[in-house]
C-alpha cells in the first residue's frame, strides 16, 4: 500500500511540474502574440504615414502643374491682347 501511495505521489508531482511548464509556456505564447500584434500595428501605421506623405507630395505636384499650365495658357492670350491694341 505504501508503495502505491509513493508511486501516486511521484506521478502527481510529475503531472504538477508538467502543468506548471505548460502554464508558463501558454503565458509566454500569449505575450509573444501580443508583441507580434503590436509590432504589426506599428508597421502598418508606419506604412500608412509613408503613403499619406507620398499622396500629399503628389497632390502638391499635381496642383503646381495645373497652376503652371493655367499660367502658360494665359500667356498667349495676353500677347494677343497686346497685339490687338
Amino acid at each position: 500500500m505504501d508503495n502505491a501511495i509513493t508511486q501516486i505521489s511521484a506521478v502527481r508531482s510529475k503531472l504538477g511540474a508538467t502543468q506548471n511548464r505548460l502554464e508558463h509556456t501558454i503565458n509566454n505564447l500569449q505575450t509573444t502574440s501580443e508583441n507580434l500584434t503590436a509590432s504589426e500595428s506599428r508597421i502598418r501605421d508606419a506604412d500608412m504615414a509613408l503613403e499619406m506623405t507620398e499622396f500629399t507630395k503628389n497632390n502638391i505636384l499635381n496642383q503646381s502643374a495645373q497652376a503652371m499650365l493655367a499660367q502658360a495658357n494665359q500667356l498667349p492670350q495676353g500677347i494677343l491682347q497686346l497685339l490687338q491694341r
